[in-house]
């Protein structure tokens, strides 16, 4: 922790606790974290609705509540949410009803040392920028999806025109805040290329939230413990287009593999998944809700592989950090993607487990019989993974993020540093806008 005084934070976010997935779980262990170091953090989020898109409270929504959470001051606002959030238009209204409804917190002419916003959700950026210009505060931009790369991935915008007017309104408020940080090298590489001169960007990824950790370490290694046969497969998180788990489910069915295939998930795909593995009549399938905590580490721990799949094209759209947990136990992954995407990197480069481009699906078979035949391959698998799960701890995330919060816009060396009010510097190229020592 550093010797400073505490600074006063605002955190923007449409996702936190007790929602789970997306967003809110490491939003929430960062609010948490920072309030823990004797920071003021207050956020401004929506009532509980995600991933399964409806009303997880029975307060009218458009009563703005506050409420204390592990320190922090939480003020929840109401928005619209569409029961079809896969369609472009119920989703553009959900968006726009966040800052609408946020909007009436300027009356109170609350300010702030900083404000974070967490992005893919460009409403929540919308307002942050309305704030700025209010009251002049420093605007950290946290990118955890890059939002027109997103829409584009999910099938939202088909039109030209549309993914054209998107990058640009992208762009501009993108462009309000001085600091971004983003979650992996790929989307440092690909937000180099729309940032302005004066904006400071850096690789801050996500972590292993404390209340993980603290399950994973009630449990047993399962290093040398050979798979199953047969194979145990699971995909455990939220279900949209862009994951394309319905036409990974559907190629599975027909290929010469035995196994079971448990999936655990909520979203706007989660119910043509369900329906399909119903109606498929195949036991191989089975399909139930999102776990709690302790029944999702367990999960992790009884499978053989963790399936990760990535439509094609996804690019630099986001990465997936349920790949940490799934790290952290020593579970190798099953990823369907891109070899060059963010995920396609993570596995290969670090030897996390099998990588299947959706082209050649065929091949999966074979790779599922070469690591049966070979245990002590399967054992550098899991190894691997516990390996690569030291670069995501959170004590050193939360101490980077700490150091750039206090870090004003400067030169050091000629590397980025930053500092907000009443901080002392702090530079580390790791965290600098190339991304070229960013291996964390």
């Amino acid at each position: 922790m550093l010797d400073r005084q505490p600074m006063r934070l605002l955190v923007i976010t449409m996702l936190y606790e007790p929602d789970c997935v997306g967003i809110a779980a490491i939003a929430s262990d960062m609010c948490a974290g920072l309030a823990e170091r004797g920071h003021d953090v207050t956020v401004y989020t929506a009532y509980p609705y995600y991933p399964e898109w409806r009303r997880k409270s029975n307060v009218s929504p458009w009563r703005i509540r506050q409420e204390s959470i592990r320190g922090v001051q939480v003020r929840r606002h109401g928005l619209y949410i569409p029961a079809k959030p896969s369609r472009l238009l119920p989703r553009m209204l959900h968006e726009l009803s966040f800052p609408v409804s946020l909007m009436r917190s300027l009356a109170e002419r609350q300010s702030f040392d900083a404000v974070m916003v967490y992005c893919p959700l460009l409403g929540s950026v919308a307002f942050a920028a309305l704030r700025k210009m209010f009251f002049r505060e420093p605007l950290w931009v946290n990118i955890q999806d890059i939002p027109a790369d997103a829409a584009a991935a999910s099938g939202f915008s088909r039109s030209r025109l549309f993914r054209g007017f998107a990058a640009f309104g992208q762009k501009c408020l993108l462009n309000c805040g001085e600091v971004w940080s983003t979650i992996s090298p790929d989307m440092i590489r690909r937000l180099d290329a729309i940032k302005t001169a004066k904006t400071s960007l850096h690789l801050c990824p996500n972590w292993l939230t404390e209340s993980l950790q603290w399950q994973i370490q009630q449990l047993p290694s399962k290093v040398a413990k050979p798979p199953h046969h047969p194979t145990k497969l699971l995909y455990c998180g939220t279900i949209g287009k862009k994951q394309g788990l319905l036409e990974f489910c559907r190629k599975l069915k027909t290929l010469d593999i035995d196994f079971r295939f448990q999936i655990h998930g909520g979203g706007g795909e989660s119910e043509a998944v369900r329906r399909w593995v119903e109606a498929s009549g195949d036991v191989r399938f089975d399909f139930a809700a999102l776990l709690p905590e302790p029944e999702f580490v367990q999960a992790i721990h009884a499978a053989d592989w963790f399936v990760v799949p990535e439509k094609p094209q996804s690019g630099f759209s986001f990465f997936p950090s349920k790949l940490i947990p799934c790290m952290s136990v020593g579970t190798p992954v099953l990823a369907i993607c891109d070899r060059a995407g963010s995920l396609g990197r993570e596995v290969t480069e670090h030897e996390l487990g099998i990588l299947v481009e959706w082209s050649r699906l065929d091949q999966l078979p074979a790779q599922f019989a070469r690591f049966c035949r070979n245990p002590s391959l399967f054992t550098t698998l899991q190894k691997n993974c516990l390996r690569r799960a030291q670069a995501y701890d959170r004590d050193d995330a939360l101490e980077r993020l700490e150091h750039l919060l206090l870090d004003s816009p400067e030169q050091n060396d000629g590397l980025k540093v930053v500092r907000f009010p009443n901080g002392r510097r702090y530079s580390d190229d790791r965290l600098s806008a190339t991304g070229k020592s960013a291996s964390a």
